[in-house]
């Protein structure tokens, strides 16, 4: 590998690139987090619980039931993880398109597509266990219900921690290292699910970049990443279901899932005992959650690449002249 492309990779430019994914996950997922807590729910709990609820009754019922702090229940851990989590994937995928060459001619679909697998791949492998720690806090609400109604809880170990670092010891200490990384099939296949979003949205900013130099709003960005959100999770949202429910250690007491189920034996007993149906249960709630979450992030994510690249390069510029 020469220098240069060295420079590239460690470069203020993919670190800006890092910083900004992680600042604008971060303001998104904080905007629309009671979405994902739906979104949780309904994948987890068995299928008659709410059946034929609309996401706004769900939300609703949940407040009633449990109280309004239920919907942000798990909230510190999720963004500390989706912080490291984007980190990771925005600073190796631009790392890789450094290497590939940045330049605009070098650009294609299928290019992002590959360059976005393998960031993903980097990414699951190194924060697969804070999403697991993420699913089961999450979810204490769930557990705490059951206790109240007399029945039992699915995973009871899931309510003895509060934070993402006693989630780890924990997990760890008691189900091993294979604890920490359930779900992590699932998740290797689910790299497709960022990779399809960056190549679409890559593809149409390059489509409204194309001929000007002048920088897109941010309504563009929004409705840009909004619209590569949904493609991507419609496409693979029944490999999203399983993961949630391997992470979180079988909470679907209707499945009477044996132990140590792999993700296409799920995928076929879902399909079997509750139809496609049951493999796209939750999909208003995500879609909702993850579009909006995705829009808003690519939105503030690019305003504030723009403006800190803007900055350094003023300061450099600035620099330059003393």
């Amino acid at each position: 590998m020469s220098q240069s492309k060295l420079k590239q990779v460690f470069s203020y430019q993919s670190w800006v690139h890092a910083v900004s994914g992680s600042a604008g996950s971060v303001i998104a997922m904080s905007a629309f987090y009671p979405l994902d807590t739906v979104r949780s729910r309904l994948q987890l709990e068995e299928p008659e619980r709410r059946k034929a609820l609309s996401t706004w009754r769900v939300l609703k019922n949940l407040i009633d039931e449990e109280g309004f702090d239920t919907l942000y229940r798990g909230l510190v851990p999720v963004l500390e993880s989706l912080c490291i989590s984007n980190f990771v994937y925005f600073y190796t995928f631009h790392s890789l398109k450094a290497l590939r060459g940045g330049g605009g001619a070098g650009q294609s679909a299928l290019g992002d597509l590959l360059l976005g697998s393998l960031a993903g791949v980097v990414n699951v492998l190194s924060t697969t266990p804070f999403w697991v720690v993420n699913t089961r806090l999450k979810m204490k609400g769930l557990e705490q219900h059951r206790q109240r109604d007399g029945s039992h809880g699915s995973n009871s170990s899931s309510i003895r921690y509060n934070g993402l670092l006693d989630g780890l010891q924990f997990i760890a200490r008691t189900e091993g290292i294979r604890g920490l990384w359930a779900g992590a099939i699932p998740s290797l296949m689910l790299v497709i699910n960022p990779a399809i979003q960056f190549m679409v949205y890559e593809s149409l900013k390059r489509r409204v970049t194309e001929g000007t130099s002048k920088s897109p709003s941010a309504i563009t960005f929004f409705g840009i990443g909004a619209i590569a959100k949904m493609i991507a999770t419609v496409l693979t949202y029944p490999l999203q279901l399983v993961q949630t429910k391997l992470r979180h250690g079988n909470a679907d007491k209707s499945l009477n899932l044996p132990p140590n189920i792999d993700t296409v034996q799920m995928l076929l007993i879902i399909l079997k005992r509750q139809g496609v149906t049951g493999l796209y249960r939750g999909l208003e709630a995500k879609l909702l959650q993850t579009v909006l979450t995705a829009a808003l992030m690519f939105m503030t994510y690019e305003k504030i690449a723009r403006f800190v690249t803007s900055l350094l390069l003023s300061k450099g510029a600035n620099g330059g002249r003393h």
